[in-house]
């Protein structure tokens, strides 16, 4: 990682292998695509995509599956995820505001992917791995292709600059990923959403801040009977089961809450940036709850 956000790579030949792939496949049987895709992105790829395989991809196989079972919207977004590099100064806009808050940040090189609609972003060791899919929605979308949460959660790539700085603040974090518990990684996953919104204006997750005002108060009584546990499936990375009006993923909502509580009290705004990236889990997350106000 380097400390000047100019230097920074934004890489988006994986996309532009992908649309190749997706071309040839165009009227193949199931399994000459999955050998096409294979040929022709996977193997291709950056050591991004590589990592985004591991993480989340994990096979030509199950990235075609997808794909059939979701042509019209894989279709919609070929233009917008050909933008990407449009995005370009903002992105590096963003990062420079970030620097400005927190003197010791570093910026690994970015990947532009495109995956089987399960993360919108993650990061490796060799950078930040961005999901494009999940951030091409377009006023074409087919909406009997999506289930509720995707509706919800599918954003226009002029989100994508938002997503990286998310993604981004986690690789500042000194989090320690043993076993968590359920307030430490709702803390981790809501202070990239704060932080990031410090750097850029706005958050990812607009849908569930307009749930949790509405229901805050219910919201907390509940996650404070299980914040200590290890199970997250109420609270976080729950979006292929969630149902009803209550929206998936509402840990980031409580996280950002307590992170802006915490930040809000503090007279030098600098040295929380740096508390907020510093957190441990366990002993450390109850602390800083506690230090942060929020719930009390």
């Amino acid at each position: 990682m380097i400390s000047d956000p100019d230097k920074v790579r934004l890489v988006t030949s994986d996309i532009d292998h992908f649309w190749l792939a997706y071309d040839l496949a165009e009227g193949r049987t199931t399994e000459e695509k999955r050998n096409i895709f294979e040929s022709e992105y996977l193997a291709k790829g950056s050591i991004g995509l590589k990592d985004f395989i591991d993480a989340r991809i994990e096979s030509a196989e199950g990235l075609v599956e997808v794909i059939e079972a979701r042509p019209r919207f894989y279709a919609s977004i070929r233009e917008s995820s050909n933008r990407v590099l449009d995005l370009t100064d903002q992105i590096r806009g963003y990062m420079h505001n970030w620097k400005q808050l927190y003197d010791k940040a570093v910026f690994p090189d970015v990947y532009f992917l495109i995956g089987k609609m399960t993360s919108g972003g993650t990061t490796s060791s060799n950078g930040l791995l961005i999901g494009t899919e999940i951030s091409c929605r377009t006023d074409n979308l087919p909406k009997d292709e999506l289930t509720e949460w995707y509706l919800e959660v599918l954003r226009p790539v002029e989100d994508i600059p938002y997503i990286v700085i998310h993604e981004l603040i986690h690789t500042q974090q000194a989090y320690d990923y043993g076993e968590n518990t359920l307030l430490g990684q709702s803390i981790n996953e809501g202070a990239a959403d704060f932080l990031g919104e410090l750097a850029t204006g706005k958050h990812i997750n607009p849908h569930l801040h307009a749930y949790g005002e509405a229901h805050e108060t219910e919201l907390w009584e509940s996650f404070s009977s299980e914040m200590l546990q290890t199970d997250f499936s109420n609270w976080l990375y729950n979006g292929g089961n969630s149902t009803g009006a209550r929206p998936a993923d509402l840990g980031y909502y409580i996280g950002y809450k307590i992170c802006e509580a915490y930040y809000g009290k503090a007279a030098d705004k600098k040295a929380a940036i740096e508390d907020i990236l510093a957190i441990k889990d366990g002993p450390d997350s109850l602390r800083f709850l506690k230090e942060s106000g929020y719930g009390h």
